[in-house]
């Protein structure tokens, strides 16, 4: 007799994002560029950064607490925990291993997922397999990124893109025909170098010379990561519905990676979403990778702009390269 799979969904959400901020005026006086061509070319305003010390791990745990007290689930129930980062505090331990020991989530098992401003939405796919076949009832998905320390503050193609912040959600079961009701996830590793910080591994370690030619930052082409973007985004969110049995017609909310406004705007004529059920952020926040999608997700629930029964898609692209959307039936009361 085949076992009755559990309904998987978000139980809480939680966001973190730090005081600082570096506008785009900011911006003006550091490198060759303008408010007026950032906003026009990318759609962002300011971005927020982290205070000098402060690691990605404290910026993870305020958001994981703030989701778990959202989800009424206590840190000694969690079953396990996903940080997405790329930019974790050290290489070992885990900063989901940081966490789990400042938390007091004492029986919880806990692990890194690497695939960068898709983390979120590949680690809410995992997190629902682990509860859709029983093994865990609670897993804690954690996005973070302080990207303003692998970003080098003299190169105008980049600095003007990235920040930092966190964002979480609590997943545990649901009631039927509710939750995450389908994913998608797919690479393409030939594009790797498009995206990609070249001084950072076993491949090419840190060295004086690499410090010196600023290959430990984040290297970016940025015309091949948008046409990459613009083709995959819709693409990724039709696919998912297909594999949830829904349309784009039935479509409620979109909530995607913050990277750029042009690209969020092509994937939602895609789909024949209006703007203004498109969840935005970018102009406040920039682009925080994996935290991206949370930040935005748990920014729109606390706002109780979505309501039980909303079909909504997560959808994020990014550097591997990867991408990845969930549809979710949203099971939390208002």
């Amino acid at each position: 007799m085949t076992q009755k799979r559990t309904s998987a969904g978000i139980l809480g959400t939680g966001w973190c994002i730090p005081e600082k901020t570096v506008t785009n005026s900011d911006l003006e006086k550091m490198v060759d560029t303008s408010d007026a061509w950032i906003v026009e070319r990318t759609g962002i305003r300011e971005r927020h950064v982290a205070a000098e010390g402060q690691p990605v791990s404290d910026l993870a745990e305020r958001a994981a607490r703030m989701a778990l007290e959202d989800a009424g689930v206590a840190a000694e129930d969690l079953d396990l925990i996903i940080v997405a980062t790329l930019t974790s505090d050290r290489i070992i331990p885990s900063t989901a291993c940081i966490l789990q020991d400042r938390l007091g989530a004492k029986k919880a098992a806990a692990f890194d997922l690497s695939a960068a401003c898709s983390g979120f939405a590949y680690g809410a796919a995992v997190a629902s397999q682990f509860i859709a076949g029983g093994v865990y009832r609670h897993v804690l998905v954690i996005g973070a990124e302080t990207l303003s320390k692998v970003v080098d503050w003299t190169d105008r193609n980049t600095c003007i893109l990235f920040g930092d912040g966190a964002g979480a959600a609590v997943f545990g079961p649901v009631e039927d025909g509710y939750g995450l009701l389908g994913f998608d996830l797919g690479s393409d590793g030939s594009g790797g170098d498009v995206l990609d910080i070249p001084a950072s591994g076993s491949l090419h370690p840190v060295t004086k010379e690499a410090l010196e030619a600023h290959q430990q930052y984040i290297h970016m082409d940025g015309k091949a990561v948008f046409r990459f973007a613009v083709k995959i985004m819709g693409h990724t969110v039709e696919e998912a519905l297909k594999k949830s049995n829904h349309t784009k017609e039935e479509l409620d909310w979109l909530v995607p990676h913050q990277a750029n406004i042009r690209i969020i705007d092509s994937a939602a004529k895609r789909l024949e979403l209006p703007m203004e059920k498109v969840i935005i952020n970018i102009e406040k926040y920039g682009n925080m990778s994996a935290a991206s999608i949370p930040v935005a997700l748990a920014e729109a629930a606390h706002a109780h702009r979505f309501k039980k029964g909303d079909l909504i898609a997560l959808a994020g692209f990014g550097a591997g390269l990867t991408w990845a959307s969930c549809i979710v039936k949203w099971a939390k009361e208002d």
